[in-house]
């Protein structure tokens, strides 16, 4: 079976919006979910038993159940719920967040529980609230350790993103569908699929790699 070279070209306009959506899509989600992620890591840690008991049912609920089962949820349950209809991307924006966030919770409870206690002890010895230590003293060094897990999660929440597909949202993989229900050429296009995610996945692999070196440079000094 020959390689069709000039499918490729011609429908890389087409994959190339789609990857656009799809960095969008994934931009977006890890933004919220890390501002999600933050609170929702610090409720687990908090006095409260309260919070920290809505926290972990959250990232119990999230990580318990797959990204694809929380897509329906949001596209198809909830409007029954609420009598509303939903736009994909909503659904999609929505429901990667909400997914991310709770990932991201782990994350930040896992960074700020690496900070020692001493560092607690010394803002709360300088007059600062239990929140004003956490904000300007705990927060910030733990925001450094977790540059590592925060990219692979922003990566992993790009792959996933494609399983949006399935409520019609035309990210990347969904373009790839069409363009091969109209021409015929799976390998081609799939490949090309493939080939675009790996370019994404790399840069922002590069992309966190200097950030940790430069944090870790700025340390030094």
């Amino acid at each position: 079976m020959d390689f069709d070279f000039a499918l490729v070209v011609s429908s890389l306009p087409l994959l190339l919006e789609g990857a656009f959506v799809t960095i969008q899509i994934t931009a977006i989600s890890v933004s919220l979910g890390i501002c999600i992620g933050l609170f929702a890591g610090i409720a687990r840690i908090s006095h409260f038993w309260a919070l920290r008991a809505l926290a972990a049912v959250y990232v119990d609920f999230i990580r318990g159940t797959p990204l694809l089962v929380q897509i329906f949820l949001m596209y198809f349950a909830l409007p029954v719920i609420t009598g509303l209809r939903i736009d994909p991307f909503v659904a999609a924006i929505t429901a990667c967040s909400v997914n991310s966030g709770a990932y991201v919770a782990e994350i930040f409870r896992a960074g700020i529980q690496s900070i020692d206690e001493g560092q607690m002890e010394a803002g709360r010895s300088l007059g600062m609230s239990w929140s004003q230590t956490m904000r300007y003293v705990i927060v910030p060094q733990a925001f450094k350790r977790v540059i590592p897990p925060l990219g692979n999660e922003f990566i992993a929440l790009l792959k996933d993103s494609s399983l949006v597909s399935v409520i019609g949202f035309e990210e990347l993989t969904r373009r790839g569908q069409l363009i091969i229900a109209r021409t015929y050429g799976s390998l081609e296009i799939w490949f090309s699929v493939a080939v675009l995610y790996l370019i994404m996945t790399l840069t922002i692999s590069r992309f966190v790699a200097y950030l940790e070196r430069r944090y870790k440079t700025d340390d030094r000094h």
